[in-house]
């Protein structure tokens, strides 16, 4: 297996937009994700002059952008309440991802029912249709992130739609710890993947999801990783840590882990 390609979400660590790429930078990644739905990243607060100076700093310190996250609070696209704007908002991070040369904006996009006649995957189904056909337009695509639902049920549904702008971002422990293989949904979403998630979870004795830091969960790197080299997957390994006291120290720990491989 050849060497990963390893980025950081900038957001792990806690310490703004230009101290985390600073960090990023320190660590000899080779690029990050960054948040882009509040803050000084969202779309309607930054000016294209703004764009330009974010892009020049990154380039300045090496690095490259792997995705942008896309993820609104508490929102995703399958109840109606509040479509129209999710959608549009959506469709603003989308020109953002066009504007700073970032192929993929990552995002939850709810539970995809098994049942496909489910009154919610019929809102679903429209609602990325039409995102889709603005993010192919644009030259980008729309990931929806892996978990709620089977990676058979994900694959069944994005392979569906009348568009090649919806594909999936890869997180094998949200899959773990929900129940399912991730290293079985890799094929199952092979042609799919444009990006993935690099962390770890547990289930906990009383039942309990749990994130941990990379290498101390369920999730089998070693087979994980060589299904990947399988489906021939050449993308971003994007470290994520949403919980813990000491966010630098584990994101430097799970870059020396996916260094050994």
């Amino acid at each position: 297996m050849g060497r990963l390609k390893i980025g950081v979400i900038i957001d792990s660590f806690r310490l703004g937009v230009k101290n985390g790429i600073r960090k990023a930078a320190e660590l000899g990644v080779e690029g990050f994700q960054i948040w882009t739905t509040d803050g000084e990243m969202a779309p309607w607060n930054l000016s294209r002059t703004g764009r330009r100076d974010f892009l020049h700093f990154v380039k300045s310190q090496g690095l490259v952008v792997s995705a942008l996250c896309g993820h609104l609070p508490r929102a995703n696209f399958t109840h109606e309440e509040g479509l129209d704007e999710r959608i549009d908002k959506t469709k603003q991070i989308l020109e953002l991802s066009r504007d700073l040369h970032v192929p993929v904006v990552t995002t939850h996009i709810g539970v995809i029912a098994e049942d496909e006649n489910a009154p919610g995957n019929k809102v679903l189904r429209e609602a990325l249709s039409e995102v889709g056909n603005r993010a192919e337009k644009l030259g980008v695509v729309l990931a929806a992130e892996t978990g709620p639902e089977s990676p058979q049920t994900m694959a069944a549904f994005i392979k569906a739609l009348p568009t090649e702008g919806i594909r999936v971002n890869y997180d094998p422990a949200n899959l773990y710890m929900r129940g399912f293989d991730p290293v079985a949904g890799v094929r199952e979403l092979a042609d799919l993947i444009v990006h993935t998630h690099a962390k770890d979870g547990a289930i906990t004795p009383d039942g309990k999801r749990q994130e941990m830091p990379l290498g101390q969960g369920g999730v089998q790197w070693p087979e994980y990783l060589a299904a990947m080299a399988e489906i021939g997957y050449d993308g971003f390994f994007t470290i994520e840590r949403e919980s813990g006291d000491e966010p630098v120290k584990d994101v430097t720990d799970a870059v020396a882990f996916l260094r050994r491989f």
